[in-house]
């Protein structure tokens, strides 16, 4: 029996051809991997995340410390202010619940809550945070150490309005020029910048 015969393997002529191939399937898969541009935005109702971190610089807001409940039992002040992380009005309004916090601190309890779990529920009386909300946002409601509600607007309410409501409801006055509209700075983004050596 004789060998086989070899057969010639035909010659990788296109050599160039294949380096455009991997350069082309690079930049494709390149692109569909980029990371998409920031849109948050102010102006949409679009979700960007905690509201409070991104567009007032204060993420320390979202959980609540305490609830209403606690704020009820221990005859605190409470501050409720329902909003929606998916909402325009609600995104305008953050920096007003951050200055809020700012100015009062541990005086009063502030809880900010999302409307979505309220909604379409039984009140739950006056201990239930669905009791006081009209289902608009933004809507701020003061009550005061004895369980009295002596604050209840909605919409983009100013800070001096919720900070004489705060001050009479806790009996600790305001000293003068803060914690007004006038100091408040409502900025779209915070960033800080560090210069390298």
């Amino acid at each position: 029996m004789s060998p086989p015969a070899r057969v010639p393997l035909p010659r990788l002529r296109s050599r160039p051809l294949a380096g455009l191939w991997a350069l082309l399937l690079t930049v494709v898969l390149g692109l569909l991997w980029a990371p998409a541009e920031a849109a948050a935005s102010l102006e949409n109702d679009r979700y960007d995340g905690n509201i409070f971190a991104l567009y007032a610089g204060n993420g320390s807001l979202v959980p609540p410390r305490s609830s209403l409940a606690q704020s009820l039992e221990e005859h605190r002040v409470a501050v409720l202010v329902y909003y929606l992380d998916d909402s325009s009005v609600s995104k305008q309004f953050s920096p007003v619940v951050s200055e809020l916090q700012r100015v009062w601190g541990n005086a009063v309890d502030l809880i900010p809550l999302v409307t979505d779990p309220l909604q379409n529920r039984p009140d739950g009386g006056l201990a239930d945070p669905a009791h006081y909300w009209d289902g608009l946002i933004p809507q701020v409601v003061v009550i005061d150490g004895t369980g009295r509600v002596v604050f209840d607007r909605h919409g983009q309410v100013s800070v001096d309005a919720i900070n004489t409501a705060v001050s009479e409801a806790t009996g600790i006055p305001m000293a003068p020029g803060s914690g007004n509209s006038a100091t408040l700075s409502f900025n779209e983004l915070n960033s800080e910048v560090v210069a390298s050596r």
